[in-house]
């Protein structure tokens, strides 16, 4: 645990379950094991599952997903949490919390998704994209990606010697070159890593942790082509994507397409960078993952191509 992070257990939930929602108080609950640096998972008798942020800076997303996955779920062709309960702050534990529904699937391992999931992934993006925007609020990822210039130089630098960053620098300064959106924010997951798809005989199941969702640039989403996708499923989740979505004729669309996917590439690197820089000691799995990720992109060399180059 880093030293921001609250300490939760079983008899927490159970004394938060008692004192607010009585009626599951008699579940049985079993914690989780996860990777995940933001909510501690219990399973909550068979078919639920109580979130408690662990950090500050998670501690709105119940909230959040609350009041929006009811209102996006109808519209994503994949299943979502379902939210059951938002817990108020009480026996000492500071933040709000909820209780959900189980989605059952496995998380994969990084870069492990074949052509069916790259299709897949592509269809839940596709769809959360066209979904309404109206009065949502800003994604966590909502800045423009040169507002991340400072942190990820900062990241390259902590991480000298650790991997190739005069390679990372540089496909990092393309990534700031390509232009901006073209369109309005979207809807984005704002997060699509491992940890936060489910998977079962290689198909998408759920999508889960909403935390980060809101209005962005589409490009953040597409970081799910190097963290959840070796390259060959890489090429088709970038054709699947786009199809449907382009306008400005042929020409433009495929000019627009490039642009959005060297922002991807961008977003991709740039959260690998701050996650290996702030894991790598303290999160082995997070730190592999952040290292895949960066493996991929730089095999990528930072050309147009949705595989390696």
């Amino acid at each position: 645990m880093h030293a921001d992070e609250t300490k939760t257990d079983a008899a927490l939930v159970r004394r938060l379950l008692a004192a607010q929602f009585p009626a599951w108080a008699d579940l049985p609950v079993e914690p989780v094991a996860s990777h995940g640096t933001v909510n501690a998972i219990y399973r909550l008798g068979p078919d639920m599952a109580v979130r408690l942020p662990r950090v500050e800076g998670g501690s709105q997303d119940a909230a959040t997903e609350h009041r929006w996955l009811p209102r996006l779920a109808p519209h994503l062709p994949y299943a979502v949490p379902a939210p059951l309960g938002l817990g108020a702050p009480a026996e000492g534990y500071p933040w709000a919390w909820s209780v959900c529904r189980w989605l059952d699937g496995a998380n994969p391992a990084p870069g492990s998704g074949g052509a069916e999931l790259a299709g897949d992934l592509a269809e839940f993006v596709r769809a959360l994209r066209v979904a309404d925007p109206t009065d949502a609020p800003p994604a966590y990822r909502c800045e423009p990606l040169a507002a991340r210039d400072g942190a990820t130089r900062d990241a390259l630098r902590a991480l000298h010697g650790v991997i190739d960053t005069d390679a990372a620098a540089g496909i990092w300064s393309q990534a700031l070159r390509a232009p901006g959106p073209r369109g309005p924010a979207v809807w984005v997951h704002g997060d699509l890593q491992p940890g936060n798809v489910l998977v079962a005989g290689g198909r998408l199941t759920a999508v889960i942790d909403f935390g980060c969702m809101g209005l962005a640039d589409p490009a953040v989403d597409l970081i799910a082509a190097w963290y959840l996708l070796p390259p060959g499923p890489r090429t088709v989740f970038r054709a699947e994507v786009a199809r449907g979505t382009a306008t400005g004729g042929e020409a433009g669309a495929a000019e627009a397409e490039a642009e959005v996917w060297a922002r991807g590439r961008g977003w991709a690197l740039s959260v690998a960078l701050m996650e290996l820089s702030y894991y790598r000691t303290s999160n082995r799995v997070m730190a592999a993952t952040a290292r895949h990720v960066i493996g991929e992109i730089l095999a990528d060399g930072g050309g147009d191509g949705g595989g390696g180059q």
